[in-house]
């Protein structure tokens, strides 16, 4: 059995039942799964797709990412998804690292295309919504299909994903998913969100992150619940199809929940159709959780990274989650511990570094054992990531290990100072870092981004932070900016701030 399976079952169970919904279009179980199918055989019989082969991915949101998902599963192949804000070096550089034997891709994307010929000739490629020249469109590919579609010895224990991760220091790492990390988290996922076929999951975010790909997406496909695919996210679109569509799930991360409750119809728009929203990613400001809670749809939240696929961590519908901070408990089947240096557990309300182990997480780090084995020791992913635990095993994740200032000698974790900062109602946006200091070791620098129209200075927002946390936590220095440097999933990238501070 593979996980393209549970597609088939699903297909056999409720056949004419809408799986995904793109652009006004339906696709049915039934079609989805003939489409995987024909995909797979395509693949196989074609283009050579071998059990272990990578195809890699470059588009926005579309059914045909999902569908080329299950057809690796079929195959034993791997999926590479394709983060579509890097530069074309930094694609490139993936793609070889891979060794990537077919690219689907869109259109939109093109430009890549003589660099890649270039580079890796040996290299085909298959437009997904496009003939490329001298080679096929995928409808082309599916329709020239001949075979079965299935490589021998492919089961659950196959890798499936290798989704890069982008580090803060040198070439990105490629973590390997196996098939069954997506099927446990799929689980998770359930008793997360009391997930059942009867629900309708709204996906936002992009497919080549995990959280989009993986929190609800995937899970809602295998139990048989129905998608609505966008293809990238726009507040006002998402506003419109809770209105349209009466989704009853859906994942929005800090800066997607910000953009979507700044935008004129969030005070109009009907939600009651929504049995919860779902967010994580980062540390989540409480103010943003209660602009939802607001409006009595429950928020729940999600701790993960892309190698534990990524739920680890979460509070879940009918919980009792002490406190609208913390991030919740250890899923179903991951453990989840808070280690000081030597590796020992330490005392409630102490803070540490996370340890994850189940079978959610990933298998290693593509072509890379150094990193595998930093990074998983005796069966733990060392996340780096910080937290405390308080006496009834809830987390509180504090920041990145890597994120945090010491400052004569005491701790400051700058998503504190954050949280404080966005407080204010001049504040629309901010990012805390360390710069080396001789003094003190480190100071805390705040770059802000002010709300349109509001003035404020440094030293208002200084005696702000003051009033409210411990005056070595106080930024040393106010850096007023135009934006800041964010990931894909809207993550204040806080590297690249230093390196422009001169840390």
């Amino acid at each position: 059995m593979d996980l393209s399976d549970l597609i088939a079952r699903n297909a056999a169970f409720t056949p004419d039942k809408p799986a995904l919904r793109f652009e006004g279009a339906v696709l049915s179980y039934a079609d989805f799964d003939a489409r995987i199918g024909a995909l797979a055989a395509s693949l196989k019989s074609d283009y050579g797709v071998a059990r272990g082969d990578r195809i890699a991915i470059l588009s926005l949101n579309r059914p045909d990412y999902l569908v080329a998902l299950y057809a690796c599963a079929r195959l034993g192949a791997m999926l590479v998804p394709l983060n579509w804000r890097l530069a074309i070096p930094e694609q490139l550089f993936i793609l070889a690292d891979a060794s990537v034997k077919v690219v689907l891709l869109e259109k939109a994307f093109a430009d890549i295309l003589p660099p890649l010929v270039a580079s890796m000739p040996q290299a085909k490629i298959i437009g997904l919504d496009f003939a490329p020249a001298g080679a096929a469109s995928i409808d082309e590919a599916i329709a020239d299909a001949s075979g079965d579609g299935r490589n021998p010895h492919t089961d659950l224990t196959c890798p499936l994903l290798i989704v890069y991760t982008s580090g803060t220091t040198g070439r990105p790492k490629g973590a390997v998913l196996r098939q069954e990390a997506l099927m446990w988290n799929g689980v998770m996922s359930q008793h997360m969100h009391a997930l059942t076929s009867a629900d309708h999951v709204l996906t936002v975010l992009p497919f080549f992150h995990v959280g989009g790909l993986n929190i609800q997406t995937t899970p809602a496909l295998h139990h048989g619940a129905t998608v609505t695919i966008h293809s990238r996210f726009a507040p006002g679109a998402t506003l419109k199809a809770i209105t349209d569509d009466r989704p009853t799930l859906t994942v929005l991360v800090p800066a997607t929940i910000q953009a979507v409750t700044d935008h004129p119809d969030w005070a109009s728009t009907d939600l009651s159709c929504l049995r919860a929203v779902s967010t994580g990613s980062s540390v989540v400001p409480p103010q943003l959780i209660e602009r939802i809670t607001t409006r009595k749809i429950p928020v729940l939240q999600v701790y993960g990274s892309t190698e534990t696929c990524p739920i680890s961590i979460y509070t879940r519908i009918g919980g009792k989650a002490p406190s609208p901070e913390t991030t919740g408990l250890p899923g179903l089947f991951c453990e989840a511990k808070v280690v000081d240096e030597t590796g020992a557990e330490v005392a409630a309300g102490s803070v540490g570094e996370i340890l994850l182990r189940g079978p959610n997480v990933f298998f290693e780090y593509w072509g890379n054992a150094e990193a595998t084995s930093a990074a998983l020791r005796d069966g733990w992913f060392r996340t780096g990531d910080l937290a405390s635990r308080d006496e009834a095993g809830y987390f509180y994740v504090r920041d990145r290990k890597t994120n945090m200032i010491i400052s004569g000698g005491e701790n400051i974790y700058p998503a504190e100072v954050e949280r404080v900062l966005l407080e204010h109602p001049s504040v629309a946006d901010c990012g805390v870092v360390g710069r080396p200091d001789d003094k003190w070791q480190e100071v805390a620098v705040a770059y802000v981004v002010l709300r349109t129209d509001c003035a404020c200075d440094a030293a208002t927002l200084q005696s702000h932070v003051g009033a409210q946390l411990a005056r070595f936590k106080v930024p040393r220095e106010v850096v007023f900016v135009d934006d800041l440097p964010r990931t894909a999933l809207g993550k204040v990238q806080h590297f690249v701030l230093k390196r422009q501070g001169g840390a």
